[in-house]
């Protein structure tokens, strides 16, 4: 059953930035894009890159390691949409994020 877990405070993700944390032991990105907060899986599809430590654009989060592109909303890979990163809802109470794993 799925269970809400606290992550991250808010104020430890500012506008524009991603973190990478755990949550009941998977490993999770935490994106704040424009004050709402998104969550995926942490490895990139292609070789596995921490995407908590890439890049964030607007909604979109490039891979540290090869430079592969995601939009962190939907998951969907930008140059091929059929390949799709798992999506965790998220939930902020106060000035705590939650994830739901």
């Amino acid at each position: 059953m799925a269970q809400l877990v606290k992550v991250a405070n808010a104020s430890e993700v500012p506008v524009g930035k991603a973190k990478a944390v755990t949550a009941n032991g998977t490993a999770i990105a935490l994106y704040n894009v424009g004050g709402k907060f998104y969550a995926t899986q942490n490895n990139c599809l292609h070789r596995g890159g921490p995407l908590g430590e890439g890049t964030l654009d607007n909604e979109t989060v490039t891979c540290p390691w090869h430079g592969w592109q995601y939009n962190v909303k939907d998951g969907q890979n930008k140059a091929n949409p059929a390949i799709k990163l798992k999506l965790f809802r998220t939930e902020v109470k106060g000035e705590e994020v939650y994830v739901e794993v």
